[in-house]
């Protein structure tokens, strides 16, 4: 049961909760009501039309502001935030390249969400591959890793470039100081805006965002891929693939049947 307005026994919420079978919250932590979509299941409300695929549309769309015939990077471009991501450049009418981490996941970006470049950072020179692939250099960027791949980014940057910093993943487990961008002299020299950002700190572009995503995937336009792990003892694991990246797309902990 709920007292909060618009939710009545039976619905489907979603929120940032625990791992427990009961929660009781209040207007600190508010849940939402999944709108339920023909054609989109309820997996896609952790992933398309979540938190995940508002982050990417709130990063490119009020962010990066793409304009057609430009080029977009986007790195970790298999994931689950910078798949959305990519397909939205490409939506926009950009040139897209996507980095990411295995052959297997090149292929994906390029055969079925029709980017127009992929580079596997673990066995390919990124600056180089970004080189043959940007021949106009870099626009916009969707930043997800930091480190090297944003450096590579950064050498090719045109002047006016927009850099959206999504996540640093890179880094997350780094215990030793991190060292600052090799290439920041760049922001001054190309008058680059970077902008970091959490997709959850715009719930007044929730609603444009989530029917946006839907209408999107509805036409065959965005592709999104879940990877479901199952039962609650499955969580160490799933958690460390989101280091490994062994992994496609959304990483789920599925504890029950979709109802």
């Amino acid at each position: 049961e709920s007292n909060q307005p618009g939710l009545k026994p039976g619905d489907i919420v979603y929120g940032l909760l625990g791992w427990q079978d009961y929660v009781l919250v209040d207007k600190r932590s508010p849940v939402m009501k999944v709108e339920r979509r023909p054609g989109v299941p309820l997996t896609a409300q952790l992933g398309l039309t979540g938190f995940i695929g508002i982050t990417a549309y709130v990063g490119v769309i009020d962010i990066l502001k793409p304009k057609p015939g430009e080029t977009m990077v986007v790195t970790t471009a298999a994931g689950a935030v910078g798949s959305i991501a990519a397909q939205i450049g490409k939506i926009m009418g950009c040139r897209v390249v996507g980095v990411t981490g295995s052959d297997a996941k090149c292929r994906w970006l390029l055969d079925e969400l029709q980017l127009d470049a992929a580079i596997n950072y673990k066995t390919e020179n990124v600056e180089a591959a970004l080189r043959r692939h940007c021949p106009k250099g870099i626009d916009t960027v969707f930043e997800n890793v930091g480190g090297a791949q944003l450096d590579a980014s950064l050498a090719l940057v045109n002047h006016f470039a927009r850099i959206a910093v999504c996540g640093l993943i890179s880094t997350y487990n780094t215990e030793a100081a991190v060292p600052g961008p090799s290439r920041f002299t760049q922001v001054l020299m190309h008058r680059l805006l970077i902008k970091g950002f959490i997709g959850g700190d715009h719930p007044e572009r929730f609603a444009e965002a989530q029917d946006a995503l839907a209408k999107w995937h509805q036409e065959g336009r965005m592709a999104y891929r879940v990877h479901i792990e199952d039962g609650f003892e499955a969580i160490p694991h799933a958690v460390n693939l989101l280091f490994t990246g062994q992994h496609d797309g959304k990483l789920i902990v599925r504890l029950a049947p979709e109802p």
